[in-house]
């Protein structure tokens, strides 16, 4: 048996696993973190920081007593403060007199507390804008007057008498003034082999021909979709569906819901070989405009204009506020989904646990540098907003002990903490236990 037939596997699944643990290792770091500076600003000391579980890797020990630790199951990490019996932060060791006692979790007055336990998603949600902001700020906006940049890789079919430095007009009369509108603009010009573009160059008007500005051309994939899983790429163009010649990314997206989800036979182009490839489209559940989703048939890929529109730089401020919407789209977005899943509106197939993190992690890696940063600052929103949810284990289940107190003006008991401490556990190891089986067996 050749053994080296082995290798491309194994050198995805390593690739795969590396992509994984880098993206959960800055999530897991920037959580805890959180969770042990606002501590150390509130008085509270911690004993152990810990990246990962199990068998400690590294540790040192800083001035301040605290000792930093990698561990090598790199599936999470925790914050030990001083006196907690456990890195939950759930009952006292017995260990810390009374002089003490204001620098543990147990003894620390519960504005202390709630700040350090509330840090963790915090920062999450911190990390998520700044990753949002520098992606918008290092790509730019569109700049006015709508100029065109670099022409993008295509095949022959495909060519135009467009040059980088042209001002775009109009195409086939349909005016580009706007750059904010340049995709609703499409949808409004005839789907057709060759178009009439309009441009202003080296300060005259002319005509020039060229094919419908936005081709079947690969721009971004959807991860573990039915073209990521098959092996397309960023950059390649689909030229032929079942035969059928295509130029236009609608006529892609008819000939995909009108399968229904038959196989499609691909022709591909990818730097100058035509390539065929079988894949069939899948139901995905799409959001919608007004928090609602709709079922559609899709192969999971994004398009783009046949050259890159040459671009302005966005400012810290617009940027900021734009990756602050771009944090409120995807926790709005995350929990609209979680409630259509809950009443049965939408598959169950749209959850996914730590094989399918590992998978898509794996993916948007293989899509660039880029690509895999805005996946980490979306992932870290998701963790920041998960870790607020009302469950015993989780933070938001810690605040939920808190707020009680607030109103109450006492602790919860010890049993009754455990006792939901338990049931929270088994929570999410049943909800963890399910997106393995989604994510390995149902949704496959």
């Amino acid at each position: 048996m050749d053994l080296t037939q082995f290798m491309p596997v194994f050198g995805n699944f390593a690739f795969m696993i590396l992509a994984f643990v880098v993206a959960l290792s800055v999530i897991v770091a920037i959580h805890e973190y959180g969770h042990y500076i606002v501590a150390r600003w509130c008085g509270i000391h911690a004993d152990v920081f810990s990246l990962g579980f199990g068998p400690v890797i590294y540790q040192r020990t800083d001035a301040r007593g605290t000792v930093w630790q990698v561990a090598a199951l790199p599936l999470g990490g925790y914050v030990k403060f001083l006196g907690d019996a456990n890195a939950a932060s759930v009952g006292s060791d017995g260990s810390v007199d009374a002089a003490d006692a204001r620098r543990t979790m147990a003894g620390a007055p519960l504005w202390a507390r709630t700040l350090t336990v509330a840090a963790g998603p915090v920062f999450n949600f911190i990390l998520a804008i700044a990753i949002f902001t520098g992606s918008i700020m290092y790509q730019g906006r569109v700049a006015d007057p709508f100029t065109i940049g670099d022409i993008r890789p295509l095949p022959a079919q495909f060519q135009s008498d467009l040059r980088a430095g042209d001002v775009l007009l109009s195409v086939e009369g349909i005016v580009f003034s706007d750059p904010e509108r340049q995709v609703p603009l499409l949808d409004l010009l005839p789907v057709q082999e060759r178009l009439t573009y309009q441009i202003t160059r080296e300060g005259r008007s002319m005509a020039v021909e060229g094919p419908y500005p936005m081709p079947p051309l690969i721009s971004a994939l959807a991860p573990r979709s039915a073209a990521d899983n098959a092996g397309l790429r960023i950059g390649d163009v689909i030229t032929a569906v079942d035969g059928d010649p295509i130029f236009g990314f609608p006529q892609l997206q008819d000939k995909v819901i009108s399968a229904q989800g038959a196989p499609l036979n691909l022709t591909i182009w990818r730097g100058g070989q035509d390539l065929d490839v079988t894949l069939s489209p899948r139901i995905t559940d799409e959001p919608q405009p007004d928090g609602g989703f709709a079922q559609t048939y899709r192969i999971g890929i994004v398009g783009d204009l046949m050259f890159t529109p040459q671009t302005e730089t966005v400012g810290l401020i617009a940027a900021g506020r734009l990756g602050a919407e771009g944090l409120w789209n995807t926790a709005t977005t995350s929990l609209s989904a979680l409630r259509h899943i809950i009443i049965g509106q939408i598959s169950t197939c749209n959850l996914s646990g730590p094989v399918g993190i590992a998978e898509t992690s794996g993916s948007m890696a293989r899509q660039g540098t880029q690509s895999f940063i805005w996946f980490i600052g979306a992932l870290s929103a998701a963790v920041g907003l998960i870790n607020l949810f009302p469950i015993p284990v989780l933070d938001g289940g810690h605040l939920m002990f808190y707020a009680y107190e607030a109103v109450t003006r006492r602790k919860p008991s010890d049993r009754a903490v455990q006792v939901f401490m338990f049931i929270g556990l088994a929570l999410i190891l049943t909800m963890m236990s399910f997106t393995i089986l989604n994510d390995t067996i149902l949704c496959r």
